[in-house]
């Protein structure tokens, strides 16, 4: 009867142990993947996203790859994961990607210059008319934020005349 459980518990750990092991030899595949995942949380140019698509899905073939093995050599591992990868490339997520012609509306080097409406006295005018209300400081939703921006223009009309009348 001892013998029977002792037997059992070898033959869980022989069972168990391996998997540990291998959770811990693929963490830093996962590492990788979750690292790439927080990039693409980031913004990013269309061709950037690509990329790091083309990465994900590299980084979770390996990681699911590792996940998936059974202790087995690095090179048939390696031959599995550039089969994989090649189907991943060659699905439907490739397809869709062609079909994206997202264009970067900031692609230069050139510094950005926002330039005022108003300058010297005019604008210290205005900045002390302009009642911007409370709830416009942070729209919350675009009815909100086109609501602030027709009050404003409105309030800009009102100035110009009254700017106007006091020369």
């Amino acid at each position: 009867m001892h013998q029977r459980k002792l037997t059992f518990v070898i033959i869980l750990l022989c069972l168990f142990v391996p998997i540990s092991e291998a959770k811990k030899r693929c963490k830093p595949l996962l590492a990788k993947l979750h690292n790439i995942q927080a990039m693409q949380r980031n913004g990013y140019s269309a061709k950037r996203g690509l990329s790091l698509r083309d990465r994900e899905d590299k980084a979770r073939a390996k990681w699911w790859q590792c996940e998936n093995s059974s202790g087995k050599s690095k090179k048939k591992a390696k031959k599995k994961n550039q089969k994989n990868t090649v189907v991943t490339n060659t699905g439907i997520n490739n397809r869709k990607r062609k079909t994206i012609n997202a264009g970067t509306p900031f692609k230069t080097s050139n510094a950005i210059v926002i330039k005022s409406k108003y300058h010297g006295d005019k604008k210290q005018a205005w900045l002390v008319f302009y009642q911007q209300p409370i709830h416009c400081q942070r729209p919350k939703n675009l009815s909100v934020f086109a609501a602030c921006s027709e009050n404003k223009q409105s309030q800009r009309l009102a100035f110009e005349q009254q700017y106007q009348v006091d020369d």
